[in-house]
């Protein structure tokens, strides 16, 4: 669907005030003051990002009660099991928990949900075979905060339960010896956007200073949270948390610290993504080359395998787990391809962009580890929030579903207006699961339809291109976005710079590139200059950009591309279109 484009307002004289304050270039002074940075000592503190920016772990609720009982249960050599999420957030939450405790000499194990047999979260049956295998004490990450009847049957067999989050709360809160969450009622943490990875990560810090008696640890511990911060940074990236505040920290310390000392398994992970040889990795790297790989055993019921590769000491080990993953990461794409295409027929089909507020799409055969990614391409083709569902087969069991959104709308509010017809759901505002009986699945479309209509306005249901600039091509030199990349790490809440440019035309015919040709590699000119693009998932573009008899407007993110050891500019487009009017915000 056709994209409304807004153009940020500048202001010259702010613009200069900073850049003769901070001594910054003006391109990086401009993009700043488009994220609401305008003062020099906050545009240092953004720019350094130091990791002595992080708050104390102490200060996050209920983590120092946490590490407490945690070193208590080590010194009493307890059965600990950290029991996890099986996507990329939990899964690197768990790694961390699970190596800090194993530093610490613990009776450690872990515990991951299958993903399409026990869903999401902790689950009566697990916790009843845990403790029947000797578990003592069990501690989640990622998952856990709205499981109030599991920690009354947790109590009931005689576990100890610590609960480690960052999901929406639900009205009440289980009885759990410690919960650990940002927004943890009675508490005033100033940042809540920590990813599960991050909670866990700061509930292993503190485990550390517990157990060395002081703030400041030894050694061996200090090496373990150096590593730790790379997974911390997976987990982050994956779960598209803000980069802003600590979120910014974690992951541009994580970048380094996977680059300059990766454990034995991310070693492998990086070679098995052809990414070991990159000067410098970017949060890119994580989202489009790693996450997809470790997802790809969660999606596909093997989410265990995935923690096995981020704990293993044996680089054999790793590199056969760094190699199936990869293989299994295969699958997934063929799956989600053929999924997409039925998705998308069956909403082309239904929808009706007057009348329809959001999607509710239905089918059997579904892999339910893959219906998440198809989701949200269906989200980006239509603008509009989708639910999609995999129904049993013999229509027996409940339908498995998940939802993604659209900017502004509250995918787990939503759910629980329509929760009559649920079976369970979970999440939060972007994102969000559900089990449904396929016989309410009419009445759920049609009330999740109706709250959508009335939940989003009619302007809302155009999707915004928020664009930094208008500038030439000739602009963006080497230097130029070598100064962009300065605010990297990019992604959620500090997206990559979006720029625009007018009166620009084809150099050479588009074509099509990747598997099954889902993307377009183009060569644009203008003013005599010429550069490469390429659009991502957007081979469908070749037969109207081909058509295109006239200059055009295209909207890009610039980036340096070190394809064959050299380095130049290429741009990522992410819009184009004949009439080149903008919006100014």
């Amino acid at each position: 669907m056709p994209k409304r484009w807004r153009l940020r307002a500048h202001d010259a004289d702010r613009i200069a005030r900073l850049q003769q304050t901070s001594g910054l270039p003006a391109v990086v002074a401009q993009l700043l003051i488009c994220r609401g940075i305008a003062d020099a000592d906050t545009a240092r503190d953004f720019l350094e990002s130091k990791l002595v920016g992080l708050r104390d772990p102490l200060d996050l609720p209920g983590c120092q009660q946490a590490a407490e009982r945690l070193w208590d249960a080590v010194r009493g050599g307890r059965r600990i099991i950290v029991y996890g999420d099986y996507d990329v957030d939990g899964v690197a939450a768990t790694s961390i928990l699970w190596r800090c405790l194993s530093l610490l000499g613990a009776n450690v194990g872990f515990y991951v949900p299958h993903r399409m047999e026990e869903g999401y979260g902790l689950n009566a049956e697990a916790l009843t075979t845990l403790a029947a295998q000797g578990a003592q004490l069990i501690i989640t990450v990622d998952c856990g905060v709205t499981a109030l009847r599991e920690a009354e049957l947790a109590r009931e067999l005689g576990l100890e339960l610590m609960i480690t989050d960052h999901h929406q709360m639900a009205s009440g809160l289980p009885a759990a010896a410690a919960i650990v969450h940002p927004l943890l009622p009675g508490h005033e943490y100033p940042f809540p956007y920590l990813s599960g990875a991050g909670v866990a990560f700061k509930v292993a810090w503190a485990l550390c200073q517990q157990a060395s008696q002081a703030r400041k640890v030894n050694e061996a511990m200090r090496e373990f949270l150096l590593g730790a911060v790379a997974l911390a940074a997976l987990g982050t990236v994956a779960d598209v948390v803000p980069l802003i505040d600590e979120n910014r920290i974690l992951v541009r310390h994580g970048l380094l610290s996977l680059k300059q000392r990766p454990s034995v398994g991310l070693a492998a992970m990086l070679r098995a993504a052809q990414l070991e040889r990159k000067r410098e990795l970017s949060a890119e790297d994580i989202a489009f080359s790693i996450a997809p790989r470790l997802n790809a055993a969660g999606r596909m019921g093997q989410a265990q395998l995935a923690i096995e590769l981020l704990i293993t000491e044996s680089a054999e080990r790793a590199a056969e787990l760094a190699e199936y993953l990869n293989e299994l990461n295969s699958s997934r794409q063929s799956l989600e391809r053929s999924i997409y295409l039925k998705a998308h027929k069956q909403a082309e089909s239904q929808f009706d962009p007057e009348r329809d507020a959001a999607l509710v799409l239905a089918d059997r055969g579904w892999h339910a580890g893959v219906i998440g990614i198809v989701a949200g391409r269906i989200v980006e083709r239509f603008h509009r929030p989708a639910v999609l569902i995999s129904l049993d087969d013999l229509g027996v069991k409940p339908g498995v579903g998940s939802a993604r959104s659209v900017p502004g709308f509250d995918l787990h509010a939503a759910l629980s207006a329509c929760e009559s017809h649920l079976v369970s759901y979970g999440g939060h505002a972007a994102a969000a699961g559900l089990k449904i009986d396929e016989r309410r699945l009419d009445a759920f479309r049609e009330e999740f339809c109706r709250h959508a209509a009335g939940a989003i306005a009619d302007e809302q249901r155009v999707a915004e291109l928020w664009i930094d600039a208008e500038a030439p091509l000739s602009a963006f030199t080497l230097k130029a976005v070598e100064q962009m990349e300065q605010l990297a790490p990019f992604g959620h809440g500090n997206m990559r710079p979006l720029l625009c440019a007018t009166g620009v035309q084809l150099a050479e015919p588009p074509r099509r590139i990747g598997a099954g040709g889902r993307h377009l590699a183009v060569k644009l000119a203008q003013h005599g200059v010429s550069m490469r693009a390429v659009a991502f998932g957007k081979g469908d573009w070749e037969p109207e950009l081909l058509a295109a008899r006239e200059p055009f407007a295209i909207a890009f993110h610039p980036v340096i591309s070190t394809f064959g050891g050299s380095r130049r500019v290429e741009l990522q487009l992410a819009d184009w279109r004949l009439d080149p009017a903008l919006a100014p915000c």
